[in-house]
């Protein structure tokens, strides 16, 4: 391999990178958009559930007080009360509110008389995710209220105090449940897979489209040059990308980094040529930047996002796309990256991972090389 070919392509190839600002101006673009709409935008938390209420045993201390549980919840927000079920399913039609609570007028009747009390509730099930976490809500509220209300029950007829349990969870690596600490490092592993991969995708479709690339046949140029001189413009871009992620996360979402940031960088840079190396294979085998552009969107940003762990935990998926997600490399670079954020893994933990994005990385370099062979053969 001859160093001084190498470096002619890639300079040729930053001249074209500069002669082209809207794609570089994207490139560094698409990272800050993405971090701040993912960031900022999505949000695994669920709170302030809007409730209206329809409290027809008003009249008693009873009810007023169970509802006082929901009312000092940060996951309930009560945003209007009602005498009408056809005021609720207005409000639930429109999206004004997503659950409603029905009180019965003989409520506290049926508490004071130690008989159970029946509470209706109306839920809007076509976001089931979010229904059943705010059913699950509603079911803590009521549980707690219960026990409370067994509790002095029982010792106003002159039990006593009782003894209870008392559980003290104790959580580790993101003490305050912060989703968007969650979110954020995989926001980062689908930056770099996907500036990566469209980055790189056209760069050789681009030589055959403007005849170009007969030129460069002829030249004493061989694959293996090439691909690296084309690949090492796009590295130090993606580099500057993970620069910027990185920043992002620590300064305006308080992201905790607790590992090395040596070994963020070493596996970074594995996962880096991996996906720059699939770029390029796409665009030798697509020979058009628009077919390039799509295959690169196809095979990088809907593995990325849906089969990763980015947002959807693996195992919750059915047992055969559990076997697919072993296959896509974002899953393990997510894995390092929320090890090496959250959890300040070494390489000791993250073995495994760290050997799988060697092998995508080697394996992509090479069918890169070997494809562009057969192509100018």
């Amino acid at each position: 391999m001859n160093l001084i070919r190498v470096k002619a392509i890639a300079r040729k190839e930053f001249i074209q990178i500069r002669r082209d600002p809207r794609s570089l101006a994207l490139a560094l673009i698409i990272p800050i958009l993405l971090l701040l709409i993912f960031g900022y935008g999505l949000s695994l938390d669920i709170d302030r559930v809007p409730m209206m209420v329809w409290n027809q045993d008003a009249s008693s201390q009873v009810s007023r007080d169970f509802l006082l549980n929901f009312r000092n919840s940060k996951y309930f927000q009560i945003v209007g009360e009602t005498d009408n079920y056809r005021e609720i399913e207005k409000a639930i039609d429109s999206g004004r509110i997503m659950m409603a609570m029905v009180i019965p007028k003989d409520f506290s009747h049926y508490l004071e008389s130690g008989k159970q009390a029946p509470l209706q509730l109306i839920a809007d099930g076509s976001d089931a995710n979010t229904a059943t976490i705010a059913l699950g809500y509603v079911r803590s509220v009521v549980s707690n209220y219960n026990v409370n209300l067994l509790k002095n029950t029982l010792i106003s007829r002159g039990f006593g105090r009782l003894g209870t349990i008392q559980a003290r969870p104790r959580l580790w690596f993101n003490m305050g449940l912060n989703s968007t600490w969650f979110i954020v490092p995989g926001v980062i592993a689908m930056i770099i897979m996907i500036i990566a991969a469209l980055l790189t995708s056209i760069c050789v479709a681009r030589e055959w489209e403007r005849g170009t690339m007969e030129q460069l046949i002829s030249t004493p140029v061989n694959a293996r040059e090439l691909v690296i001189g084309k690949f090492l413009p796009y590295f130090a871009i993606g580099l500057l990308d993970l620069t910027i992620a990185i920043l992002m996360s620590r300064i305006l979402f308080h992201v905790p980094f607790r590992g090395s940031y040596f070994l963020l960088v070493a596996l970074s840079a594995l996962f880096l040529t991996g996906a720059l190396s699939q770029g390029i294979l796409i665009s030798v085998v697509a020979k058009t930047q628009l077919m390039a552009s799509q295959l690169a969107t196809l095979t990088t940003m809907v593995p990325t996002m849906l089969l990763s762990g980015f947002i959807y935990p693996i195992f919750n998926m059915p047992q055969f796309i559990q076997v697919i997600t072993y296959f896509i490399p974002a899953r393990y670079y997510v894995i390092v990256l929320r090890g090496l954020f959250l959890k300040g893994n070494g390489i000791k933990d993250m073995w495994d991972e760290a050997l799988f994005l060697f092998l995508f990385a080697g394996v992509m370099f090479f069918f890169s090389i070997r494809k562009f062979k057969k192509k100018v053969a």
